[in-house]
């Protein structure tokens, strides 16, 4: 009995990635304009999908000064309504309960002792509040304020590289343009003053379930 070839891993896509992601010519680099053109044009799936940057750092994330991480509020926002909570004793009870109905949750600095006993429940939900994202802070109209206008965190993984969804497929394509470069801006910033030559090594645009577009980095 003959042996099947093995497939490559375009072939075992989907068809609709497959005729997206023929579209994009891998052995180019695409300035931004023309990146979220072709995203908004190769996205396949049947929903609003999330346009994402997925950033490629010369950095060790093992190394504290260089874990890269910080916040941005999108100009044209995120698509997306959301909930936030600033932390009192009214939220505490319904955390006793197991209740979560937020999307951000915000504190002040002398309100964390508390919340500390929660870490297992909305840390691996992303919700427990942090300094370095902005939740924790003694200015928490302006807090509440950029989360609902569409404030996003960014952080590096373990291998160097920030993944962030910037906004939806159905968004105008100036607002997208505008919301990535605050976000490449922002990273582009928080360079870490330890990191010497190149910070920025690749960075590439994709849809939910698309085809990966690479950037060409000014």
């Amino acid at each position: 009995m003959a042996v099947k070839p093995a497939r490559s891993r375009l072939e075992r896509r989907s068809k609709g990635y497959r005729k997206s992601a023929e579209k994009v010519d891998k052995s180019k680099e695409f300035v931004l304009a023309e990146a979220i053109e072709l995203s908004q044009k190769t996205s396949s799936v049947k929903f609003d999908a999330s346009v994402e940057l997925h950033i490629n750092l010369n950095v060790d994330p093992k190394q504290a000064d260089q874990n890269v991480r910080g916040t941005v509020v999108l100009p044209a926002g995120t698509g997306k309504t959301i909930k936030v909570a600033v932390a009192d004793d009214d939220l505490v009870a319904k955390l006793d309960k197991g209740q979560i109905d937020f999307d951000v949750l915000v504190a002040t600095p002398d309100f964390m002792p508390k919340l500390g006993k929660y870490a297992k429940l909305l840390g691996p939900r992303g919700l427990m509040p942090n300094p370095k994202s902005g939740t924790v802070t003694t200015d928490v109209k302006k807090a509440v304020e950029e989360a609902k206008a569409g404030r996003v965190e960014y952080r590096v993984d373990s291998t160097g590289i920030i993944h962030t969804a910037f906004g939806k497929v159905s968004f105008k394509p100036e607002d997208l343009q505008k919301n990535a470069s605050a976000v490449l801006d922002a990273v582009k910033a928080a360079k870490p003053a330890s990191v010497k030559g190149a910070y920025v090594m690749s960075a590439y645009m994709a849809t939910t379930m698309g085809p990966s577009i690479r950037l060409k980095l000014d």
